[in-house]
């Protein structure tokens, strides 16, 4: 029995390897042609030159001043839902749970639009109220879902209203702003990297440093809360309290990503759902969601700016097109129609 316990924990490994390894394969080809193609185009040697201080000053500031702010916040913000949709489709035992589906993202949303909109803030402070606008919705959806056995289901209808609402504050708000305003509020809610300063994507990077161990956590807690409280209770795990820490990471990760780029949808959907069978063993797969959702939103940038020759579009149009696609066909297959 130990034996094949052994075995299969190997097979697991190696899978899980593969996997990761991958997606780092996937990561670097993604990275080298976004650095490497555009207006200013750049060979692999003149890029390698000016990575390391070698190249002109006008090919020195297009990489690091246009282009690589931009990839960073793509590999951040793309790995930052992936985890926070692997973090509630585990907690929820739900391959529709996301952040932009339950609503935590239009509740970011209202809050920042309010804030652009209304109070005049930016920068930081945006972040802020976009968190505290996740938090509401998130203790909502908490609220609503409690001593309930089919709490999973319910917290998705509640946030499929909870998105509706959202849509229509956010409406209101467009329409009673100056057009000059609605206009920059329009772009913000659509999603987009374009004009990246290098202070957003510390800024990002900071939160995400700092909710690292929650996930980490997150990751080791999750599958014992899954066997249910009386289990996790004797292996000396609160679930109540998993569930906490699970949630309020994800509307961390979601709410600092939104207040930067924007709602990008339907990543933090894709990016679990395509790692799980990739896995192949039922496991959280935290991690490799997040490494998915950098490969995800750092090739759908791409796509955003390339695709139409001489159009730049908003990520977030190239999301949430293939998005759509994405949920159409996750409904369409034996899981999703016994949802």
């Amino acid at each position: 029995m130990t034996s094949s316990v052994l075995v299969i924990r190997s097979r697991v490994r190696r899978r899980r390897g593969l996997v990761v390894a991958s997606a780092l394969v996937a990561l670097l080809v993604v990275a080298v042609v976004s650095l490497s193609i555009g207006d200013y185009p750049m060979t692999l040697d003149e890029l390698w030159r000016t990575l390391w201080g070698g190249g002109d000053r006008a090919q020195a500031y297009v990489l690091f001043q246009v282009r690589a702010p931009r990839l960073v916040m793509a590999l951040l913000v793309g790995a930052s839902l992936g985890a926070a949709g692997a973090l509630l489709q585990s907690l929820l035992r739900n391959p529709l749970a996301s952040p932009d589906l339950l609503g935590i993202s239009g509740g970011a949303g209202v809050a920042a639009v309010f804030a652009i909109l209304v109070l005049g803030v930016t920068g930081p402070l945006l972040a802020l109220a976009a968190f505290g606008g996740g938090i509401v919705v998130a203790a909502f959806l908490l609220l609503a879902g409690r001593h309930r056995a089919d709490g999973g289901y319910r917290l998705i209808l509640a946030g499929v209203g909870v998105a509706f609402l959202s849509v229509a504050i956010t409406n209101f708000l467009m329409v009673r702003a100056q057009v000059e305003l609605a206009q920059a509020a329009l772009i913000w809610l659509t999603g987009s990297l374009a004009s990246t300063p290098w202070w957003n994507v510390v800024t990002v990077l900071v939160v995400v440093i700092a909710a690292t161990p929650a996930v980490v956590a997150c990751a080791r807690w999750l599958p014992l809360t899954q066997m249910g409280a009386p289990t996790a209770a004797s292996l000396g795990v609160t679930s109540s309290r998993v569930r906490l820490v699970a949630v309020l990471t994800a509307v961390l990760l979601t709410a600092v990503t939104c207040a930067f780029v924007g709602p990008i949808s339907f990543i933090a959907l894709c990016a679990p759902a395509i790692a799980r069978p990739l896995l192949g063993h039922g496991s959280v797969g935290i991690g490799t969601s997040a490494a998915i959702g950098a490969v995800l939103l750092s090739a759908a940038d791409l796509v955003a700016q390339f695709a139409l020759p001489g159009v730049s579009v908003p990520v977030g149009v190239v999301t949430g097109a293939v998005g759509a696609v994405f949920l159409l066909w996750l409904l369409a297959t034996s899981k999703g129609r016994q949802l």
